[in-house]
């Protein structure tokens, strides 16, 4: 007989497949990445899926495994249907769930792996790990007596050993130079994890906000991280959503409530069996008035383009950079007594105008996500923008927004302002480097070593690779069979030491640092502030 949820599981893949014959499974909770609330499903097992399962299991002629045979089948199942209904093993769904709403049991460090071995480069102020003792630059060597070396370094192995119940103890052996080796208890407590990358001022009335996901906490933090700004006397805005893969719903309809006036339509929900739920803003915005800039590109998705699409619809701001994603769907998730979960999709978003920005899935998954992929290649991502839409507008239905702009509708959210991306610097000698990690082992075993660093300012203003460094690298590289030739290494020399600040700001100073420093070469950013100082977007709000 089969595990009760791994049936459960499978039939409930079935019936998804079997909806559009007007099955209604569970209460609404919409969003368009599950959170921790959902259905569990038990239904009723049809005789003939669990008779071939059995009989396939008692009688195959080879020995099979039941329960992969099941996943099989239920991701063959949901791949007919729509490119985000998934299946998540447990592991997957509790690791989901952990990082959008925002928090987890662990100890509050962050590592990266340098030789085979776990470099902590970063200590949660207050956390568990300061609090026994931990500091940055500490090398974790064993886990609870476990050695933590070559095949066994990996993120999920050490996520699974570090991470546990809250209250119980992880025993670290670290090797720190100038005491050695030692041994430290940790007692595992909940940490906060912020969804704000960075948040700071360009300049003296224009303040800086990256959002890295919409999770159960975005709306708290990013209110916090603006009453800063506006201490500041920050009046204008930049909200780079770029790389923002998406979240909660509603998290996405808290942020976009905060720049809009009451009564106004955010977004809407749809479905097949789901009735239209609209979602409007409220009297409750922290900065209603004010210029707003919104950064998004081809990795902005989902959550996400919901913002973008109500502040471009609304004309409450001016969106800049590339076409995003194109994630119009929203998942509704069925959780499964082994801790696995069903993800699966039931309605579509659609912005204020009435436009869904989802774009087509017809040619098939592997095709849906190799899309952006083939922007680069169409020339869209490096285009001047003039004709880089062409085939979106003649394709699409075009939509008003509210001071009578035209928008289009699927393929995603076209920018008002479009930049491309930099190609400047872009060699395959680069690439190489930052593909294959070089240039954070250079950093971490010949910089981090003898640099010296007082304060960030001083940091930002003053300091620079200096071209001994550079010279050293290319010899490193070589070592790591990086062959670059003359005019690669002098072609990528700007942007490579622009990136070797931004990572040696965030070893001593954080993310925001890190943004601090890269967004002095970003011309997404440096547009923004024309923009604001500029005249020629006559809808944006003072």
């Amino acid at each position: 007989m089969l595990p009760q949820t791994k049936k459960n599981l499978f039939i409930a893949a079935c019936y998804a497949a079997a909806l559009a014959a007007g099955m209604i499974i569970g209460p609404k909770f919409y969003r368009d990445i599950p959170d921790r609330h959902g259905v569990t499903l038990l239904p009723r097992v049809p005789e003939k899926v669990e008779k071939v399962l059995q009989i396939i299991g008692s009688k195959y002629v080879d020995q099979v495994k039941v329960d992969t045979l099941q996943s099989q089948a239920i991701d063959n199942i949901l791949k007919k249907l729509d490119p985000h209904s998934a299946y998540l093993p447990p592991s997957d769904a509790r690791m989901l769930q952990e990082d959008l709403e925002g928090n987890f049991n662990g100890i509050g460090i962050e590592y990266y792996i340098l030789n085979d071995t776990l470099l902590v480069t970063s200590v949660n102020p207050g956390g568990p790990a300061e609090m026994a003792g931990m500091k940055r630059g500490d090398m974790i060597l064993e886990i609870n007596h476990h050695p933590i070396v070559g095949s066994d370094v990996s993120r999920k192995n050490v996520v699974e050993k570090i991470r546990g119940k809250r209250g119980t103890k992880v025993s670290l052996m670290i090797l720190r130079k100038k005491t050695g080796i030692q041994t430290i208890d940790v007692i595992r407590d909940k940490i906060i994890v912020s969804s704000i990358d960075a948040a700071y001022m360009l300049d003296d009335t224009s303040g800086y906000i990256k959002i890295s996901k919409f999770g159960a906490q975005t709306d708290l933090d990013f209110s916090e991280s603006l009453t800063k700004l506006k201490n500041s006397h920050m009046k204008n805005l930049v909200l780079d959503l770029r790389g923002n893969g998406g979240g909660y719903l509603t998290a996405a309809t808290a942020l976009a409530d905060q720049f809009l006036p009451e009564k106004k339509l955010i977004v809407y929900t749809q479905g097949e069996h789901e009735p239209r739920t609209d979602y409007f803003s409220t009297a409750e915005g922290d900065f209603e008035h004010g210029k707003l800039a919104v950064l998004i590109d081809e990795n902005t998705a989902s959550a996400s383009e919901i913002v973008a699409g109500a502040i471009q619809d609304l004309d409450r701001g001016v969106v800049i950079g590339r076409r995003s994603f194109g994630k119009g769907l929203v998942q509704e998730q069925f959780d499964f007594g082994d801790g696995s979960a069903l993800n699966l999709t039931v309605a579509r978003y659609y912005t204020p105008s009435g436009r869904s920005i989802q774009r087509s899935y017809k040619n098939g998954t592997d095709a849906y996500f190799n899309e952006v992929s083939q922007r680069m290649k169409s020339g869209e991502l490096v285009s001047d923008g003039k004709h880089a839409f062409d085939s979106l507008y003649t394709h699409n239905k075009s939509f008003k927004t509210a001071a009578g702009r035209t928008i289009y509708s699927g393929g995603g959210i076209v920018p008002d302002v479009y930049i491309p991306v930099d190609t400047a610097g872009f060699t395959e000698f680069y690439y190489q480097l930052s593909y294959k990690g070089i240039l954070n082992d250079f950093m971490f075993n010949h910089i981090i070593p003898s640099i010296q660093v007082t304060t960030l300012t001083d940091f930002v203003k003053s300091y620079k690779i200096s071209d001994d460094t550079y010279n050293l690298l290319v010899a490193y590289s070589s070592t790591r069979k990086i062959d670059a030739s003359p005019t690669e290494v002098t072609l990528s020399k700007k942007i490579i030491t622009a990136d070797l600040k931004a990572m040696i700001a965030k070893y001593y100073f954080g993310d925001s640092a890190y943004y601090r420093v890269i967004n002095n070469q970003d011309k997404a950013i440096a547009k923004c502030l024309e923009v604001f100082h500029g005249k020629q977007l006559a809808y944006l709000r003072d």
